[in-house]
């Protein structure tokens, strides 16, 4: 039994699977036969149903020698039994089943082996001016300096390194393990600028790499004046970026004295400090853009680009392209050289995504991906750009019942809604009017040279106005009675007509009100007249006012009278 364990062990070591099968038909198997064939033990019924299922019951035969290919599951195996035959009564099979790689398969393998090291060889080749690498022992296995120094690699293999490069170091830092960078190295008269690394595997030195970057310094000199060049040209093109894409408006140009609009100016000047997303919501015309510039103004990217971005004005299909941009041939009609994107040009700086609930479902999720990871993907491009970008979205509806009715993601209303300022519409704010009107004249006459003001009367008629369209409404109206206006003063008949006719008929509905309020008086003076004079008798009453009795009923019902504290 020590010599069937002994052999056990044996047959267990090796790669291939083993069946061992004596006259005595006492079977053996290694632990790959066991994996190739799925089996967990040696039992003599189980081994013999496996040979007869894959037709090998022949193996049994010690006089027959077999070879076939098999196929298990997806492997091809390899079956290759030998008998062996000790004497007249003692004899062995010993059956091999070798697992085949696919030829094809391997062939392929290895053509990719032979490409990324011919890649390398050309990154190698290119990379460096030259380079050179050594064994532990300072001679040179690796050399690719003929173009550098007219010297072939079969002429200096085997060769110190010290005896072949002139000046060189490499040897030092073998011994050292060192990194030499960039150092200056004068080689054939000409001062060259090489990097030595040593070559460490586990924690011992095997070898080390040198490497020429510049046959030269004055190569060096060439580049950083190249270098400041694009720096120059790159530094123009940011401030011409910077005056296109600016603020124009600052929190002092939000005229107000009402104390909601104050207290918006507060919360809008502390949200600048943050990079935090800030969601404006209005009706139109309120000023929204306003407060969007006033914010990056007082923030610390007013001199980066301030990216303006209306939802509504750009076709749904090219949004996309708009915000992320595209590289070449991206899609049909893509321009050759590609499209930088809004997102990319603003980095650093400012979007404000102006009517942003008419942003298409689809590019909501791609807008809160952006919010959340900080990056995107241009159309057709597979690499990651970074962004560094203060989000402003804005509105004039309510982005809350949209997201109730299925119409915005609920999850980037979340996102945007991190610092909320909603703009009250004009008409809760008349207490502004006057100040507004002043500031919007005063702007005008930068381009008038005749001065004018609002009369009290205009004033009061523009207070009866609902003002849907608010402060823009309201410039418009001003810049247009401005012009019709022929003195100093924009007067009531310089308003249109459905803004004077407001106060006309406020007036008007005024003297009706105190014309009923006599008739009202005279009516129940009379009324309590004739009920005295009939002694409380209704119908003689009636008689007396000259009216139907129900008439009188009425009126007694409508001005609340009791003849009971009356008579």
């Amino acid at each position: 039994m020590n010599s069937y364990k002994e052999f056990h062990n044996v047959i267990d070591s090796l790669s291939d699977g083993v069946l061992f099968i004596d006259n005595k038909k006492t079977f053996l198997i290694n632990n790959k036969f066991k994996i190739i064939f799925n089996v967990v033990d040696e039992d003599p019924i189980k081994i013999m149903k496996l040979l007869k299922s894959y037709e090998l019951t022949t193996i049994l035969n010690t006089n027959v020698k077999l070879e076939k290919e098999i196929s298990v599951g997806d492997k091809k195996i390899i079956v290759e039994s030998y008998n062996i035959r000790k004497s007249d009564e003692v004899s062995f099979t010993f059956s091999m089943f070798k697992e085949v790689i696919d030829i094809e398969e391997t062939k392929s393998e290895i053509e990719e082996l032979k490409q990324g090291l011919r890649s390398m060889k050309d990154i190698l080749d290119n990379a460096y001016q030259g380079i050179v690498l050594v064994n532990e022992e300072g001679k040179i296995i690796k050399w690719n300096y003929e173009k550098l120094f007219g010297i072939k690699e079969e002429d200096v293999l085997g060769k110190p390194v010290e005896e072949v490069i002139e000046n060189t170091r490499l040897h030092i830092v073998l011994k050292t393990g060192n990194k030499e960078l960039y150092d200056i190295q004068r080689i054939q008269g000409h001062d060259m600028i090489a990097s030595r690394t040593p070559i460490i595997k586990d924690g011992k030195i095997i070898g080390a790499v040198g490497t020429v970057l510049f046959k030269d310094v004055k190569e060096v000199k060439d580049l950083a004046t190249k270098l400041k060049i694009l720096e120059n040209t790159v530094n123009i093109y940011k401030n011409e970026l910077g005056k296109m894409y600016c603020a124009n408006y600052s929190i002092d140009d939000i005229i107000t004295q009402n104390p909601k609009m104050i207290e918006l100016k507060n919360m809008a000047l502390k949200a600048a400090t943050s990079s935090s997303t800030i969601l404006i919501e209005g009706e139109s015309g309120t000023g929204k853009e306003f407060f969007a510039h006033a914010i990056h103004y007082a923030s610390n990217r007013k001199n980066l680009p301030f990216i303006r971005i209306n939802c509504a004005a750009i076709p749904h299909e090219l949004l996309e392209s708009e915000l992320f941009g595209y590289e070449n041939g991206a899609f049909t009609g893509a321009k050759k050289e590609g499209k930088i994107g809004k997102l990319e040009l603003a980095n650093g700086g400012t979007v404000l995504l102006d009517e942003i609930s008419s942003m298409p479902f689809s590019m909501q999720a791609k807008l809160l991906r952006v919010l959340e990871e900080r990056e995107f993907e241009r159309i057709g491009g597979h690499t990651a750009i970074k962004i560094d970008i203060r989000f402003i979205a804005c509105t004039n509806e309510n982005l809350e019942k949209l997201v109730k009715k299925g119409l915005f993601r609920q999850d980037l209303y979340y996102r945007l809604n991190v610092v909320e300022i909603k703009i009250p519409p004009l008409r809760e704010r008349l207490d502004d009017l006057e100040l507004l009107c002043e500031d919007i004249l005063n702007k005008q006459l930068e381009s008038s040279l005749t001065s004018k003001n609002v009369t009290d009367k205009a004033i009061l008629a523009m207070k009866f106005y609902d003002w849907p369209g608010n402060v823009r409404e309201l410039r418009n109206v001003l810049e247009r009675a401005a012009n019709i206006a022929s003195g100093s003063f924009v007067t009531m008949q310089n308003l249109p007509e459905f803004i004077s006719n407001k106060i006309i008929l406020e007036e008007q509905t005024s003297d009706n009100k105190k014309l009923k309020d006599k008739i009202a008086e005279a009516e129940i003076e009379a009324i309590l007249a004739a009920i005295k004079t009939t002694n409380g008798s209704r119908t003689e009453a009636a008689k007396l006012l000259g009216i139907h009795r129900t008439a009188l009923y009425k009126k007694l019902m409508g001005y609340g009278i009791d003849i009971k504290n009356i008579v």
